[in-house]
C-alpha cells in the first residue's frame, strides 16, 4: 500500500502575503476606531488627532485595493487621496529594459573577465576589487540575479589558484548584496521606500554612502583574512571535506577577456547613466549650488538650439518621471553603440522589462495595503497608538526597534519593494513622533533587509549562489556568523549616531 506523503510547510509568495495582509487590514477598518490628522507639507502633526466616522472595509475594496495603489486613487466619501505607484512601477519596469540591453552587450561579463585577467598571480587582490564593483552593483541598481552569470567565472579560478568555493562565493554574493544593504539609488529599495514615505530619493544620501563605506570595509576584511588563512593552511576551509571533489568538478573555463570597441562603449554608457542619475537626484538648490540650473537656462536661452533642446528639468529637480527617461533613452543609445538591430532591440528590451515586471507588480499590491487603510480611516488611529507609545521615546531607542522590527519583516516578506511598500507609509510618519527623518526609518528597514538577505533560505539569490557553489547553507551559517554579527552592531552604531545629526 503507497503511503501518503506528507508535504512539509511551505513559505507563500510576497505576493499572497501581502494579499493576506490587505484582507487582515481590511478585517481591522470593521473594529478599531476611524481617525484623522491634520497634515501640513506632506507631514502629520502631532496632537491633531480626531475621531471621525467609520468606513470599514468590504470585499469590493479588498479586490481593487491593487488597481488603486497602482493608478492612485481619491476616496469621495472620506477625501483621502493615495498616491498611485505608477510612476516607480514605470521606472522599474524602463531599468529592466536597459539592463536587458546591456546585458545582450555581454559588456559587464567581459568587464569582470578582463579584471580577472589583469590580476593573474596576485588573485587574492581580486578580493577588494571585486567585492567593490559587486558592492556598486547592489547599490545602485539592486543587482542580485545578475550576479549569477558571474559564479561560473569566478569560481574555478578561486579554486585552481588555492582558495575555496566559499571565497569565490564570498566576493560575489557579499558584495553584491551589502551594496544592497547600503542602498545609495537602488530603485528597487530606495526608490520605492522614499516614494511610500513621501520623500526625495536622495534624502539621507549621505547616510547611505557611511553605510556602504562602513560595512564594505567590514567585508572585504572578513573576506580577506578567510581567504589569507586558507591560503597558508588549507585544511582551515570550511569545504575541506569535498576540496579535491571541487578541484575536479571546477575547471577553469576559457571566457572571452578583451573588450570590444562596441562593449567599451556600453560599459561607459552603463556607467554614464548612474552618475547622471545620481546628479539628477541630489537637490543641489538646497546647498546653494546653482551651475545644473544655470546650465539648463543657458542651453535653454540659446536661439534656436533652445527651442529643439526643449523644456527639460535641471539636474537636482529631477523624479521617477526623468529618471524614467533617462533609463529608456540611454537603453536605445546602448543599442546604436553597439550596433544591435532594431529587432533584436526590442526582443531584449522587452525580455528584460518582463524579468522586472513582477517587482513592478508587487509595489502596487503593496500600495493596495495603504489604500484599505487610508480608505478605512484607520491609519491615523494606528498612527495615535504609536504616539501615544512613544511619546517620550528617544530618537536612538525608537531607531534600534525600527531596524529590529525589519529583521523579522524582511523574512517574512523578501521583496525589498514588496516589504517598503506594505510598511513604509506606517513607520516613516511614526518616525515623526520621535523626531527620526522618514530617511533614517528607510536606512534602517534597508540595513535590516540587507542583512537578511546573505543568509535566508527565503532568498533565490542565496540559495542560487550556494547551488553553484556546491556548499550546504548550514555550512555557509557556520562561515558568515561572526560577519553577520559585525555588520549589526555596525548597523546599530551607525543608525544611532545619525540621530545626533538630524
Amino acid at each position: 500500500m503507497e503511503q501518503e506523503v506528507k508535504k512539509g510547510f511551505k513559505m507563500p509568495s510576497s505576493y499572497t502575503v501581502l494579499f493576506i495582509i490587505i484582507a487582515i487590514m481590511a478585517i481591522l477598518t470593521w473594529f478599531i476606531p476611524a481617525g484623522s490628522y491634520t497634515v501640513e507639507d506632506g507631514n502629520v502633526i502631532p496632537g491633531t488627532y480626531e475621531t471621525v466616522a467609520a468606513n470599514p472595509q468590504g470585499f469590493y475594496e479588498v479586490v481593487m485595493a491593487p488597481i488603486r495603489g497602482m493608478l492612485g486613487y481619491t476616496n469621495e466619501a472620506t477625501g483621502v487621496t493615495t498616491d498611485g505607484a505608477i510612476q516607480v512601477s514605470f521606472f522599474i519596469l524602463m531599468v529592466g529594459g536597459f539592463l536587458g540591453v546591456v546585458t545582450e552587450t555581454g559588456a559587464l561579463d567581459v568587464g569582470i573577465a578582463s579584471v580577472v585577467k589583469k590580476f593573474k598571480g596576485r588573485e587574492k587582490m581580486l578580493i577588494p576589487v571585486l567585492m567593490l564593483l559587486f558592492a556598486l552593483g547592489g547599490t545602485t541598481y539592486g543587482m542580485g540575479e545578475e550576479t549569477m552569470a558571474f559564479y561560473p567565472l569566478l569560481i574555478p579560478v578561486m579554486v585552481a589558484v588555492g582558495f575555496d568555493t566559499i571565497t569565490a562565493v564570498s566576493i560575489i554574493l557579499i558584495g553584491s548584496q551589502i551594496g544592497c544593504l547600503a542602498s545609495t539609488v537602488n530603485p528597487f529599495a530606495t526608490g520605492v521606500a522614499s516614494d511610500a514615505a513621501g520623500i526625495g530619493l536622495a534624502e539621507g544620501m549621505l547616510w547611505r554612502i557611511i553605510f556602504f563605506a562602513v560595512t564594505l570595509s567590514i567585508s572585504i576584511f572578513y573576506v580577506y583574512r578567510y581567504a589569507s588563512k586558507i591560503e597558508k593552511d588549507p585544511s582551515k576551509s570550511y569545504t575541506f571535506a569535498t576540496r579535491e571533489a571541487d578541484h575536479a568538478y571546477f575547471k577553469v573555463e576559457q571566457v572571452s577577456d578583451t573588450l570590444s570597441g562596441k562593449q567599451k562603449a556600453a560599459l561607459w554608457t552603463f556607467g554614464l547613466t548612474f552618475v547622471i542619475m545620481i546628479l539628477g537626484l541630489i537637490p543641489w538648490g538646497g546647498f546653494d549650488i546653482t551651475l545644473f540650473d544655470n546650465l539648463n537656462n543657458f542651453l535653454q536661452g540659446i536661439p534656436g538650439f533652445g527651442q529643439l533642446f526643449g523644456h527639460s528639468a535641471a539636474l537636482g529637480t529631477w523624479y521617477f518621471p526623468e529618471i524614467t527617461m533617462l533609463f529608456l533613452m540611454m537603453a536605445i543609445l546602448v543599442g546604436i553603440l553597439y550596433r544591435m538591430e532594431e529587432s533584436r532591440f526590442i526582443t531584449v528590451f522587452m525580455n528584460g522589462v518582463a524579468d522586472l515586471l513582477s517587482v513592478a507588480l508587487i509595489c502596487a499590491i503593496a500600495r493596495g495595503i495603504q489604500v484599505v487603510m487610508n480608505d478605512g480611516m484607520i491609519t491615523a488611529t494606528i498612527l495615535k497608538w504609536g504616539e501615544n507609545g512613544l511619546s517620550g521615546l528617544p530618537s536612538q531607542l525608537f531607531i534600534i526597534l525600527t531596524y529590529i522590527f525589519y529583521l523579522p519583516m524582511s523574512f517574512l516578506i523578501p521583496s525589498t519593494s514588496g516589504l517598503a511598500g506594505a510598511t513604509m507609509g506606517i513607520m516613516a510618519p511614526l518616525g515623526e513622533f520621535a523626531n527620526v527623518p522618514a530617511h533614517l526609518v528607510i536606512t534602517a528597514y534597508q540595513a535590516a533587509s540587507g542583512i537578511l538577505n546573505l543568509i535566508t533560505p527565503t532568498s533565490g539569490i542565496v540559495m542560487g549562489a550556494l547551488a553553484l557553489g556546491r556548499i550546504d547553507i548550514t555550512t555557509w551559517w557556520k562561515y558568515i556568523g561572526k560577519l553577520i554579527v559585525m555588520i549589526f552592531v555596525a548597523s546599530i552604531a551607525i543608525l544611532v549616531l545619525a540621530t545626533f545629526f538630524i
